[in-house]
């Protein structure tokens, strides 16, 4: 069933069908992210304030974004999703020839002076093209199955090239959430789990890096390593700790202050947020997230349109697998990945795709609103 595109002229009439719940928990967040990031750059002498505008700036032009999303209208993008995708495979391919190597990888290109990281927004082409896939060619039989995990495994390896295995990882569970949501059945679900686990000992002997073995280690025991790989997480784990149940307080924070937490703007937001605003202020955020994930997959159910269920689907699984990693490796729950906590991290690229993911969210409710399910 094709979806008639929201146009730009009755974008004010659509204002009032909006999802307000989702929209202000989005924006909640993401002004949540730009005070922690003050704070957490206020160790170093005018960072605090320079990374505020900075962030700042990347919000405001992620709203502005969100509106043209709005304008353009979820059908328009899905119907252009396979040419989306190509360009993005293009650009993930040339990404490592092009971009300077920062923290190990080439990751990240400049345009206009601006750092843009392209493994962000092939999340968004990943999604799409997999939604308008999967709902052309259910992925009921084997066949089609295999096709939707090769629609996934061309990004996947091209971003193993650069090498970033965090966003291969992400790029994974997407793909599985939506072949669930698509009602893949579930013995070719849990061959896939199963696939995945018997591969891991050769993923680790011959695919990751030195650096990324080592981080696997000290997450099983950071102590073989606390001045090195283990640091991160040690200071990470003291700064959530010491929070206790209140918090220490807005820019008290001394992990961050100090400099004993590394990447606190980046990787450890959540660190500075539970350090600062203690359990209150995690579970409030946890909260937050929660209302995200039930407004997003609601969009989804309510849909009558088979793509945007799937669309649905794959939004709520990356919110959700960034989210648990980022949160996890911050308590030491899981392996540092260097995976951007949504809306919160320091980052144009994260915060900008977040936000085009929000948008095609939005688009879908206002257009089940105007075509009701009954």
């Amino acid at each position: 069933m094709e979806v008639r595109p929201i146009s730009i002229f009755n974008l004010r009439n659509d204002a009032a069908l909006i999802d307000k719940m989702l929209v202000s928990c989005a924006l909640l967040l993401a002004l949540w992210g730009v005070i922690c990031i003050y704070s957490a750059g206020a160790g170093a002498p005018g960072a605090g304030w320079d990374l505020c505008l900075r962030q700042t700036g990347w919000l405001l032009i992620s709203c502005f974004v969100v509106l043209i999303v709005l304008a353009i209208g979820h059908g328009v993008l899905l119907d252009a999703a396979y040419y989306l995708f190509l360009i993005t495979l293009i650009v993930l391919l040339i990404t490592p020839l092009i971009a300077p190597r920062v923290k190990g990888a080439h990751s990240w290109i400049i345009i206009g002076g601006f750092r843009i990281q392209p493994s962000e927004f092939a999340k968004i082409s990943l999604i799409l093209a997999l939604a308008k896939f999967l709902s052309r060619c259910p992925p009921f039989n084997f066949k089609n199955f295999l096709a939707g995990l090769g629609v996934t495994i061309v990004p996947v390896l091209l971003v193993m090239l650069q090498p970033d295995a965090g966003s291969a990882l992400v790029y994974l569970i997407i793909a599985f959430g939506m072949l669930f949501a698509a009602g893949t059945p579930l013995i070719y679900l849990g061959g896939l789990i199963g696939t995945g686990l018997a591969s891991l000992p050769f993923l680790i002997m011959f695919v990751l890096k030195d650096y990324q073995r080592n981080r696997l280690l000290v997450f099983i025991d950071p102590m073989r390593d606390p001045l090195g790989a283990g640091y991160n997480v040690i200071q990470s784990r003291i700064a959530v700790g010491s929070g206790g149940f209140l918090g220490k307080g807005f820019m008290n924070g001394m992990q961050s202050k100090l400099r004993f937490l590394p990447e606190p703007h980046t990787d450890f937001i959540f660190s500075v947020c539970s350090e600062e605003f203690g359990f209150i202020g995690a579970i409030l955020l946890l909260i937050l997230f929660l209302i995200l994930f039930y407004r997003i997959i609601s969009v989804g159910i309510k849909s009558r349109d088979r793509r945007c269920k799937i669309l649905a689907a794959g939004i709520a699984t990356w919110i959700w697998v960034q989210m648990f990693e980022s949160i996890g490796m911050s308590i030491g729950l899981m392996p540092v990945t260097g995976l951007p906590l949504p809306f919160l991290s320091y980052g144009g690229s994260s915060l900008l795709s977040i936000s085009i993911a929000i948008g095609l969210a939005v688009s879908v409710h206002i257009e089940s609103l105007k075509r009701p399910y009954f």
